[in-house]
Protein backbone atom coordinates (compact mmCIF):
# COMPACT_ATOMS: atom_id res chain seq x y z
CA UNK A 1 0.00 0.00 0.00
CA UNK A 2 1.52 3.37 -0.95
CA UNK A 3 2.45 5.67 1.93
CA UNK A 4 1.49 9.31 1.60
CA UNK A 5 4.31 11.89 1.40
CA UNK A 6 3.02 13.37 4.66
CA UNK A 7 3.70 10.10 6.45
CA UNK A 8 6.93 9.30 4.67
CA UNK A 9 8.60 12.19 6.47
CA UNK A 10 7.47 10.86 9.84
CA UNK A 11 9.50 7.68 9.97
CA UNK A 12 12.63 5.87 8.89
CA UNK A 13 11.60 3.31 6.31
CA UNK A 14 12.64 -0.29 5.90
CA UNK A 15 14.35 -1.33 2.65
CA UNK A 16 12.43 -3.12 -0.05
CA UNK A 17 13.00 -6.83 -0.36
CA UNK A 18 13.74 -6.25 -4.01
CA UNK A 19 17.27 -5.56 -2.75
CA UNK A 20 18.84 -8.63 -1.08
CA UNK A 21 19.56 -7.36 2.41
CA UNK A 22 18.37 -8.62 5.76
CA UNK A 23 15.91 -11.15 4.51
CA UNK A 24 18.05 -12.32 1.64
CA UNK A 25 16.77 -13.42 -1.74
CA UNK A 26 13.34 -15.02 -1.41
CA UNK A 27 13.38 -16.36 -4.94
CA UNK A 28 16.65 -18.18 -4.39
CA UNK A 29 15.52 -19.36 -0.96
CA UNK A 30 18.83 -18.42 0.65
CA UNK A 31 19.82 -15.66 3.04
CA UNK A 32 22.42 -13.15 1.92
CA UNK A 33 24.74 -12.40 4.83
CA UNK A 34 25.95 -9.05 3.56
CA UNK A 35 24.81 -6.45 1.01
CA UNK A 36 26.69 -6.68 -2.25
CA UNK A 37 27.80 -3.05 -2.54
CA UNK A 38 28.80 -0.15 -0.33
CA UNK A 39 25.69 1.70 -1.53
CA UNK A 40 23.47 -1.14 -0.31
CA UNK A 41 25.30 -1.25 3.02
CA UNK A 42 24.75 2.49 3.48
CA UNK A 43 21.08 2.16 2.52
CA UNK A 44 20.68 -0.60 5.08
CA UNK A 45 22.04 1.54 7.90
CA UNK A 46 19.92 4.54 6.89
CA UNK A 47 16.62 2.85 6.02
CA UNK A 48 16.63 -0.24 8.12
CA UNK A 49 13.95 0.25 10.77
CA UNK A 50 10.64 2.05 10.90
CA UNK A 51 9.75 3.30 14.37
CA UNK A 52 7.49 6.16 15.36
CA UNK A 53 7.99 7.30 18.93
CA UNK A 54 5.07 9.15 20.58
CA UNK A 55 6.72 12.55 20.18
CA UNK A 56 7.08 11.92 16.44
CA UNK A 57 3.48 10.87 15.82
CA UNK A 58 1.14 13.24 14.06
CA UNK A 59 -1.74 13.29 16.51
CA UNK A 60 -3.68 15.73 14.32
CA UNK A 61 -4.25 12.87 11.86
CA UNK A 62 -6.69 11.17 14.20
CA UNK A 63 -10.41 11.88 14.27
CA UNK A 64 -12.28 11.13 17.54
CA UNK A 65 -15.37 10.17 15.55
CA UNK A 66 -13.76 6.77 14.99
CA UNK A 67 -14.54 5.95 18.62
CA UNK A 68 -18.26 5.89 17.77
CA UNK A 69 -17.71 3.76 14.69
CA UNK A 70 -16.02 0.91 16.59
CA UNK A 71 -17.51 1.22 20.08
CA UNK A 72 -14.52 2.93 21.63
CA UNK A 73 -11.92 0.75 19.93
CA UNK A 74 -9.21 1.99 17.57
CA UNK A 75 -8.50 -0.64 14.89
CA UNK A 76 -4.75 -1.21 14.51
CA UNK A 77 -3.49 -3.62 11.88
CA UNK A 78 -0.67 -5.89 13.04
CA UNK A 79 1.51 -8.42 11.29
CA UNK A 80 4.25 -10.43 12.97
CA UNK A 81 6.99 -12.61 11.51
CA UNK A 82 8.05 -15.47 13.75
CA UNK A 83 10.26 -18.50 14.12
CA UNK A 84 7.32 -20.91 14.18
CA UNK A 85 3.68 -21.30 15.15
CA UNK A 86 3.89 -21.64 18.95
CA UNK A 87 3.85 -18.22 20.69
CA UNK A 88 5.14 -19.68 23.95
CA UNK A 89 8.10 -21.48 22.39
CA UNK A 90 8.91 -19.86 19.05
CA UNK A 91 10.68 -16.53 18.57
CA UNK A 92 8.94 -13.28 17.70
CA UNK A 93 11.21 -11.77 15.01
CA UNK A 94 9.46 -8.76 13.50
CA UNK A 95 6.44 -6.60 14.31
CA UNK A 96 4.66 -4.11 12.08
CA UNK A 97 1.58 -2.10 12.92
CA UNK A 98 -0.58 0.33 10.95
CA UNK A 99 -2.85 2.70 12.84
CA UNK A 100 -6.11 3.71 11.16
CA UNK A 101 -8.09 6.93 11.07
CA UNK A 102 -11.40 8.30 9.82
CA UNK A 103 -11.21 11.19 7.42
CA UNK A 104 -13.51 14.18 7.78
CA UNK A 105 -15.62 12.52 5.09
CA UNK A 106 -15.99 9.36 7.13
CA UNK A 107 -13.63 7.18 5.09
CA UNK A 108 -11.39 4.71 6.91
CA UNK A 109 -7.73 4.87 5.87
CA UNK A 110 -4.22 4.12 7.08
CA UNK A 111 -2.63 6.75 9.29
CA UNK A 112 0.87 5.77 10.44
CA UNK A 113 3.12 2.71 10.19
CA UNK A 114 5.44 1.32 12.86
CA UNK A 115 7.87 -1.57 12.60
CA UNK A 116 10.96 -3.06 14.16
CA UNK A 117 12.96 -6.27 14.25
CA UNK A 118 12.94 -8.28 17.47
CA UNK A 119 15.69 -10.30 19.09
CA UNK A 120 14.68 -13.91 19.88
CA UNK A 121 14.04 -14.30 23.60
CA UNK A 122 16.47 -16.57 25.52
CA UNK A 123 16.16 -20.24 24.48
CA UNK A 124 13.55 -19.37 21.84
CA UNK A 125 12.95 -22.00 19.18
CA UNK A 126 13.63 -21.13 15.53
CA UNK A 127 12.07 -23.45 12.99
CA UNK A 128 14.24 -23.54 9.82
CA UNK A 129 11.11 -23.90 7.69
CA UNK A 130 9.63 -20.73 9.19
CA UNK A 131 12.85 -18.81 8.50
CA UNK A 132 12.94 -20.08 4.93
CA UNK A 133 9.34 -18.93 4.49
CA UNK A 134 9.79 -15.39 5.84
CA UNK A 135 13.38 -14.95 4.66
CA UNK A 136 14.64 -13.63 8.01
CA UNK A 137 18.19 -14.31 9.19
CA UNK A 138 18.01 -13.71 12.98
CA UNK A 139 21.82 -13.53 13.21
CA UNK A 140 22.31 -11.01 10.43
CA UNK A 141 24.80 -8.39 11.68
CA UNK A 142 22.77 -5.51 10.23
CA UNK A 143 19.34 -6.60 11.49
CA UNK A 144 19.55 -4.10 14.38
CA UNK A 145 16.89 -5.98 16.34
CA UNK A 146 15.62 -4.87 19.73
CA UNK A 147 15.04 -7.04 22.81
CA UNK A 148 11.39 -7.99 23.15
CA UNK A 149 10.55 -5.48 25.86
CA UNK A 150 12.15 -2.60 23.94
CA UNK A 151 10.46 -3.70 20.73
CA UNK A 152 7.08 -3.76 22.49
CA UNK A 153 7.70 -0.28 23.86
CA UNK A 154 8.63 0.99 20.39
CA UNK A 155 5.41 -0.39 18.90
CA UNK A 156 2.81 -0.30 21.69
CA UNK A 157 3.58 3.09 23.22
CA UNK A 158 2.85 5.00 19.99
CA UNK A 159 -0.30 2.93 19.57
CA UNK A 160 -1.45 4.08 23.00
CA UNK A 161 -0.83 7.66 21.84
CA UNK A 162 -2.96 7.04 18.74
CA UNK A 163 -5.73 5.51 20.87
CA UNK A 164 -5.83 8.61 23.06
CA UNK A 165 -5.71 11.00 20.08
CA UNK A 166 -8.64 9.09 18.53
CA UNK A 167 -10.79 9.45 21.64
CA UNK A 168 -10.84 5.67 22.06
CA UNK A 169 -10.52 3.50 25.15
CA UNK A 170 -8.18 0.88 23.72
CA UNK A 171 -6.95 -0.70 20.50
CA UNK A 172 -8.37 -3.74 18.78
CA UNK A 173 -6.04 -5.85 16.66
CA UNK A 174 -6.85 -6.26 12.97
CA UNK A 175 -5.00 -9.04 11.17
CA UNK A 176 -5.10 -11.72 8.54
CA UNK A 177 -5.52 -14.75 10.82
CA UNK A 178 -5.57 -12.19 13.62
CA UNK A 179 -5.51 -14.75 16.42
CA UNK A 180 -2.01 -15.77 15.38
CA UNK A 181 -0.64 -12.22 15.57
CA UNK A 182 -2.41 -11.46 18.84
CA UNK A 183 -1.15 -14.69 20.43
CA UNK A 184 2.47 -13.69 19.77
CA UNK A 185 1.91 -10.14 21.01
CA UNK A 186 0.23 -11.42 24.19
CA UNK A 187 2.98 -13.99 24.79
CA UNK A 188 5.71 -11.36 24.39
CA UNK A 189 3.84 -8.96 26.69
CA UNK A 190 3.55 -11.65 29.37
CA UNK A 191 7.15 -12.84 28.94
CA UNK A 192 8.61 -9.34 29.24
CA UNK A 193 6.09 -8.17 31.88
CA UNK A 194 5.24 -5.20 29.69
CA UNK A 195 2.64 -2.97 31.32
CA UNK A 196 -0.30 -1.13 29.72
CA UNK A 197 -0.75 -3.19 26.61
CA UNK A 198 -3.24 -1.14 24.53
CA UNK A 199 -4.83 -4.14 22.78
CA UNK A 200 -7.97 -5.95 23.85
CA UNK A 201 -6.71 -9.30 25.15
CA UNK A 202 -8.83 -11.52 22.90
CA UNK A 203 -11.18 -9.57 20.60
CA UNK A 204 -10.00 -8.98 17.01
CA UNK A 205 -11.13 -8.06 13.51
CA UNK A 206 -9.99 -10.81 11.13
CA UNK A 207 -9.65 -10.02 7.44
CA UNK A 208 -9.74 -13.74 6.62
CA UNK A 209 -13.41 -13.81 7.56
CA UNK A 210 -14.16 -10.40 6.05
CA UNK A 211 -12.41 -11.23 2.76
CA UNK A 212 -14.22 -14.56 2.55
CA UNK A 213 -17.53 -12.78 3.05
CA UNK A 214 -16.95 -9.90 0.64
CA UNK A 215 -14.63 -11.35 -2.01
CA UNK A 216 -15.12 -15.09 -1.65
CA UNK A 217 -11.44 -15.74 -0.97
CA UNK A 218 -9.43 -16.08 2.24
CA UNK A 219 -5.81 -15.96 0.99
CA UNK A 220 -4.47 -12.42 1.50
CA UNK A 221 -2.77 -12.10 -1.89
CA UNK A 222 -5.83 -13.28 -3.80
CA UNK A 223 -8.28 -11.28 -1.70
CA UNK A 224 -6.20 -8.13 -2.19
CA UNK A 225 -6.21 -8.59 -5.94
CA UNK A 226 -9.95 -9.25 -5.98
CA UNK A 227 -10.36 -6.00 -4.04
CA UNK A 228 -8.55 -4.17 -6.85
CA UNK A 229 -5.24 -3.83 -5.04
CA UNK A 230 -1.76 -4.39 -6.42
CA UNK A 231 0.23 -7.30 -4.99
CA UNK A 232 3.98 -7.93 -5.17
CA UNK A 233 5.05 -11.46 -4.23
CA UNK A 234 8.63 -10.25 -3.77
CA UNK A 235 7.48 -8.02 -0.90
CA UNK A 236 5.11 -10.53 0.71
CA UNK A 237 5.91 -11.98 4.14
CA UNK A 238 7.64 -8.81 5.21
CA UNK A 239 5.74 -7.64 8.29
CA UNK A 240 5.52 -4.09 6.95
CA UNK A 241 4.19 -5.08 3.54
CA UNK A 242 1.69 -7.59 4.87
CA UNK A 243 0.45 -5.15 7.54
CA UNK A 244 0.00 -2.36 5.01
CA UNK A 245 -1.79 -4.60 2.53
CA UNK A 246 -4.02 -5.98 5.28
CA UNK A 247 -4.79 -2.41 6.38
CA UNK A 248 -5.79 -1.45 2.85
CA UNK A 249 -7.96 -4.55 2.52
CA UNK A 250 -9.71 -3.88 5.83
CA UNK A 251 -10.33 -0.25 4.91
CA UNK A 252 -11.82 -1.25 1.55
CA UNK A 253 -14.18 -3.72 3.21
CA UNK A 254 -15.32 -1.20 5.84
CA UNK A 255 -15.73 1.63 3.31
CA UNK A 256 -17.63 -0.65 0.95
CA UNK A 257 -20.04 -1.53 3.73
CA UNK A 258 -20.31 2.15 4.65
CA UNK A 259 -21.42 2.90 1.10
CA UNK A 260 -23.91 0.05 0.83
CA UNK A 261 -25.39 -0.23 4.34
CA UNK A 262 -29.02 0.99 4.42
CA UNK A 263 -28.56 2.34 7.94
CA UNK A 264 -25.59 3.35 10.08
CA UNK A 265 -26.54 2.34 13.62
CA UNK A 266 -23.12 3.37 14.93
CA UNK A 267 -24.04 6.98 14.18
CA UNK A 268 -27.03 6.84 16.51
CA UNK A 269 -26.67 8.13 20.05
CA UNK A 270 -27.02 5.55 22.79
CA UNK A 271 -30.66 5.14 23.72
CA UNK A 272 -31.70 6.75 20.43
Amino acid sequence: MPVSPMLQSSFISKPSKKTPTLAGSREAGTAVCCPATETERQRMFENHRRILYPEHMNQSLYNPSISRRFRGFLPVVVDVETGGFNPLRDALLEIAAVTLRLTSGGRLEAAETLSCHVQPFPDAHLDPKALEFNGIDPDHPFRDALPEREALRAILTPIRTAVKASGCNRAILVGHNAGFDLSFINAAVARSEFKRNPFHPFSTFDTVTLAGLVYGHTVLAKAAQLAGMEWDNREAHSAIYDAQQTAELFCRVVNRWEDSAPTHPWEQKEGG
